[in-house]
């Protein structure tokens, strides 16, 4: 049974992620004939690389902008024209300097503009922009030693922190100067946790965040694919989440996500609890068991299962009528769903009963009917057994057609929607046509599902295995046990029966498990082409043909 973990661990190499020892920075830095990129240009350029604080290479060049040099910048640079007599264009040069920067981080102070140049530079000469990460060393000192400095230009940050390298602004010194910096701000950031690239890519935004100082909670996270739950002071969970790199994805919240109730659930947060797993379905499928246990308050999605509701077709009637439930009952009817809401399955019965005439009065009809036709029979768009005009065989009929499209011939209900559709396009009917359309796709949708899921129930104990990845164990479409390729088919997590009662082939679907299931079903359809069925006590197929999916219509004149 996997269990919660809060405390710190002996986490693996790989957990690390690329550890700022055996990352390779190049620092550039540029002199420019001002300050668009648009309209000005390159005039030197300069760059170190780094590696664990050893310096590997240097690059350095003076180039000819094509124009004078402004008297301001030779004031500012010492940079002349005469200087750039001989120097190479700017196109003679890049491809030495791609070459030298390869695939290296790249650094800079205020990073930003340099990179505009370079990648206004590769514009013109007909190459792709430069897709190499970067870091910008003034942000990270506004981050980290904002306090200790007037100002975070860097002559004054070289001046004040005695960097061994002093700015001149020309580009191999200011490079040098950079680098200094970066090594030092490293240094400071290692205080704070920040062991990996990642961790220091996302370091500026995290650091000026209100509830930074709650980042040492995260501190013991892996990078590997697991569940999440943000816990309030009384130990409540506030909300569960799931990620492919748990470190990641939980520290994104004190950086990216700017959303109004992250913040609220940051300040209530006094622990972050984690779970790892061995694959994203492992968290998939924890991660909605535990919704499901906790309901967490800061949870949207995944947390509205209460609210599902069923298309039902009363069976059990005399004469069956269809009517939206938010609860099974044992009382013969036929059951669509769970769908989203009660009022996604009033659209499905909108289209079922545009296509079908089950009656529509809710009046309970008797063997001695004494009753006008109600007002949708009058219209002629449903049958009315209650006033007599339909007898008890031929509403039967009505009955089995509507049953048979709902449970193996889908066809009989999409196709009439379908031809309608089309015909009120041709008629240029496009409102009507787009509500016919709308009506379509719910049903559709819900069929789909259906019998997406009801195909999954009947394949009883599911065994598959992906080569060299793991396998996974399924019983009636809910996770029992999963394993990876590297645990010699131990399981890594054991999963306890999910909560309520497990599904039976041809009873409807509860409610509480309809997350996993569907969940279990995309996985399968998604990783169908690398999984080997091992066992299968039942039988898992999909229909030979299948249920269209409605699109939006778009007016070909518009």
């Amino acid at each position: 049974m996997a269990t919660l973990t809060t405390d710190a661990i002996q986490r693996s190499l790989e957990d690390l992620g690329t550890p700022l020892a055996d990352v390779t920075f190049c620092v550039v830095d540029l002199e420019t004939t001002g300050l668009s990129a648009s309209e000005c240009a390159i005039t030197e350029i300069g760059a170190v690389r780094f590696r664990g604080g050893e310096r590997l290479g240097t690059f350095q060049s003076l180039i000819d902008p094509g124009s004078a040099i402004p008297p301001s910048i030779t004031v500012l640079t010492g940079i002349t024209s005469a200087m750039l007599i001989d120097a190479p264009r700017i196109a003679e040069v890049l491809p030495s300097f791609l070459e030298f920067l390869g695939d290296a981080v790249v650094v800079g102070h205020n990073v930003r503009f340099d990179l505009s140049f370079l990648n206004a530079a590769l514009a013109e000469t007909d190459r792709p922009r430069l897709s190499n990460r970067s870091i910008d060393t003034c942000g990270l000192a506004r981050r980290l030693i904002r306090d200790e400095v007037p100002d975070c230009r860097l002559g004054t940050l070289a001046e004040r922190l005695r960097l061994e390298h002093q700015p001149s602004h020309r580009a191999l010194d200011d490079v040098l100067a950079t680098g200094d910096l970066l090594h030092l701000l490293i240094e400071r950031a290692g205080s704070l946790g920040v062991t990996g690239l990642d961790d220091l890519l996302a370091l500026p935004t995290m650091a000026g965040h209100p509830q930074a100082d709650k980042l040492r909670m995260t501190d013991s996270l892996p990078r590997s694919p697991g569940v999440y739950l943000f816990r309030g002071r009384r130990g409540e969970v506030l909300y569960v989440g799931r990620a492919t790199n748990l470190r990641a994805r939980v520290r994104s919240y004190f950086s990216t996500d700017t959303r109004r109730k992250t913040g609220q659930m940051l300040r209530e947060t006094a622990r972050i609890d984690h779970l790892a797993c061995g694959s994203a379905l492992e968290a998939a499928v924890l991660e909605i068991r535990l919704i499901h246990s906790h309901e967490p308050r800061f949870n949207r999605h995944g947390n509205t299962w209460r609210r599902y509701a069923y298309v039902k077709l009363s069976l059990g009637e005399r004469f069956p009528r269809l009517s939206a439930a938010r609860t099974l009952k044992d009382d013969g009817g036929l059951y669509i769903g769970p769908l989203a809401s009660t009022s996604a399955a009033r659209t499905v019965i909108d289209a079922i009963q545009s296509v079908v005439p089950l009656r529509r009065c809710t009046c309970r009809a008797t063997r001695s009917p004494g009753t006008g036709p109600c007002v949708p029979a009058q219209l002629g768009l449903a049958a009315c057994p209650c006033s007599g005009e339909v007898d008890e065989e031929q509403y039967a009929r009505i009955v089995s057609r509507a049953v048979e499209g709902l449970t193996s011939r889908p066809d009989l209900l999409i196709d009439p929607l379908a031809v309608l559709m089309r015909e009120l396009a041709d008629q240029k009917r496009f409102e009507e046509a787009e509500e016919v359309r709308c009506r379509a796709a719910a049903l559709a949708g819900a069929l789909r599902r259906q019998l997406r899921l009801g195909r999954l129930r009947e394949s009883g104990r599911l065994q598959v295995l992906s080569p060299g990845r793991g396998g996974a164990e399924f019983c009636d479409g809910l996770l029992v046990q999963a394993w990876r390729a590297d645990a010699a088919g131990d399981p890594t997590l054991e999963f306890p029966p999910a909560s309520g009662k497990r599904p039976v082939p041809g009873e409807p679907i509860p409610r509480d498990i309809a997350d996993e299931l569907n969940c279990v079903a995309a996985w399968l359809e998604s990783e169908s082409h690398l999984l080997r069925l091992e066992h299968c006590d039942g039988t898992l197929a999909d229909p030979l043909t299948r249920i269209p999916t409605f699109r939006p219509m778009t007016d070909p004149h518009a």
